[in-house]
């Protein structure tokens, strides 16, 4: 019996629902944030397979194993305001007395060493129970649903709009895969990017949940009823989201085949592990039951399949399609499955992202621990006073409130730059103060951002000065935060892109209104940008070097820097 089997037995009869309002279980704040926020993580509405302990991602989880999510839930109700609470791969392995500036909990998830470093090895260990895959915030508590990644993936196509396309995706045709707690945020980014989008998804039922969430509108009978869909939206220039179940291995090459006038191909399936990718000539009843008794051979299979999926997309490529790859090591597995032109097409973050990164802009996430929607809705129009001149994000903001379906507690995100968190996170701590928020806000972030993340098949693909593969930023990055007043710090392995290729580090701070917390998210929501900015400057980068000095971030060798 395979290590995901086992993690059922110890699920509450009635699944997992954080707490709302503002009685606490814990003994303050800190603690009652990260004992909701690791249930909310695991509320149905949430996560992939909560019974399984399962976010997103294939297989990454909040915790180890039921017993270990019990014991962790229970630490944090007796958890004292200058306690730190040691989590080892998904399981609580210590409790300290530290100070009240130190994080409430620090997460280590998925951690192996470098020459250990690979999927058969640390299936091995986590069969063993010795580990788990942590994702990236799913180990770390701050998974908010789909919608978590959905403006990184909403500002990478308008980033295309503007390169290729005239500032808009009106009339043009995205064909990708992948409906998971991943890839469900591209039929709705592309929407928002007045595009039309058609979206392979092998299982039905997630396929059927993304359109119950309100990413997706509808899913089609059948082949030609999703053509016939997506080809009267193009023409009509309406936006639109078609989802097509099917393997992607198949279909992909069967709209190539056919003649599809796709304009961007993408791709976000579960290809970061071998193991959660479908093959195409398995049924999903059949994939499990290969998987579990021989995963040696599923491996093969998948990876051909994905050789197949890539060859496609390189022949939408050579079609003249805007085609790139979307973090997920879909690339890389191809090459693996015998494919030699798998790396014909770039990595989305080289391609459009790296400029926002030079800023240290990325993903900054908050959640009403209240569980009131409304109080979503008071930071929301607090980002508009705040930004009142950025019409980018002025029209996301209007965006999200007006079509994003919340999931477990409400949350949102938006993507802000080094300058700017920082004044967001102190301008929701006094709305708490002054009553105008029911209950204190937690914010974090994805792993994906601007410092925190060595990974050379994503985020650090291609640098400027050859650093792809230099992993002390995110440890930096984690230190960093931990010393600057964070409520939790994490660091983990394997996130995205899968193990051996990337590490990684997040944090989450509280605002609750206190004194305390104003100086702590001041400290944090600087410093923690602040190490994009310097990650970038260090590479050479001349945007980067430029927001450095002109907004005053210390970099003592920069001018070295300068080509």
């Amino acid at each position: 019996m395979t290590e995901t089997r086992q993690h059922s037995s110890g699920a509450p009869p009635g699944g997992v629902r954080s707490p709302r309002g503002t009685s606490l279980t814990c003994r303050g704040w800190p603690q009652e944030a990260a004992f909701r926020m690791l249930q909310n993580n695991l509320d149905p509405e949430v996560a992939e397979r909560p019974d399984d302990l399962v976010v997103y991602g294939g297989t990454g989880r909040a915790a180890r194993s039921w017993d270990a999510y019990h014991a962790m839930i229970r630490s944090l109700t007796t958890l004292d305001h200058d306690e730190t609470m040691l989590v080892q791969s998904g399981k609580p392995v210590g409790i300290l007395r530290t100070h009240e500036w130190a994080p409430r909990v620090l997460i280590a998830n998925s951690n192996l060493v470098p020459e250990w470093g690979t999927w058969d090895e640390f299936r091995r260990l986590e069969h063993l129970g010795l580990t788990m895959y942590g994702q990236m915030t799913a180990g770390s508590w701050i998974y908010i649903g789909t919608q978590g990644i959905l403006q990184g993936t909403y500002e990478c196509f308008a980033a295309i709009a503007r390169k290729r396309f005239g500032g808009s995706l009106a009339g043009t045709l995205t064909v990708t895969a992948g409906l998971g707690g991943m890839g469900g945020a591209q039929p709705l980014a592309i929407t928002m990017n007045s595009g039309v989008a058609l979206c392979i998804e092998v299982d039905p039922e997630r396929a059927a949940r993304r359109v119950r969430t309100r990413y997706l509108d509808v899913v089609a009978d059948s082949y030609a009823d999703a053509l016939r869909r997506c080809q009267e939206a193009v023409a009509a220039r309406a936006p639109v989201s078609v989802g097509l179940v099917g393997n992607a291995a198949d279909l992909l090459p069967r709209l190539l085949a056919d003649g599809l006038a796709a304009d961007i191909v993408t791709d976000q399936t579960s290809a970061h592990d071998p193991l959660t990718y479908i093959p195409n000539d398995l049924s999903l009843d059949a994939a499990d039951e290969l998987r579990n008794k021989k995963p040696d051979e599923y491996i093969h299979r998948s990876r051909h399949a994905m050789a197949t999926h890539v060859e496609a997309m390189v022949g939408f490529l050579d079609a003249g399609a805007e085609v790139f790859d979307y973090g997920n090591s879909l690339r890389a597995e191809a090459a693996l499955g015998g494919y030699d032109r798998a790396f014909a097409y770039p990595g989305f973050l080289p391609a459009y992202i790296r400029p926002l990164f030079c800023e240290g802009k990325g993903p900054f996430r908050w959640v009403a621990l209240s569980g009131d929607p409304a109080d979503i809705s008071a930071t929301d129009r607090a980002v508009l006073e705040e930004f009142p001149d950025n019409e980018a994000l002025s029209r996301w903001i209007a965006l999200a409130g007006e079509r994003v379906a919340f999931q477990g507690l409400p949350a949102r995100i938006c993507w802000l730059g080094y300058g700017e968190r920082h004044r967001l996170g102190l301008r929701f701590n006094e709305m708490v103060r002054s009553g105008e928020l029911s209950a204190p806000i937690v914010i974090g972030r994805d792993h994906l951002d601007s410092g925190s993340v060595a990974s050379p098949y994503r985020e650090t693909e291609d640098m400027a000065d050859g650093s792809d593969a230099i992993a002390d930023w995110p440890l930096l990055n984690a230190l960093v935060n931990a010393s600057s007043g964070a409520s939790w710090v994490s660091i983990h392995h394997g996130g995205g892109v899968g193990i051996g290729r990337s590490i990684h580090a997040g944090q989450v701070c509280l605002a609750d209104g206190t004194e305390l917390a104003a100086t702590k998210l001041e400290r944090v929501l600087t410093n923690d940008p602040a190490t994009g900015v310097m990650r970038h400057v260090d590479a050479g980068y001349d945007e980067a070097i430029r927001v450095a000095a002109d907004r005053e971030v210390q970099v003592p060798m920069a001018e070295k820097t300068l080509r």
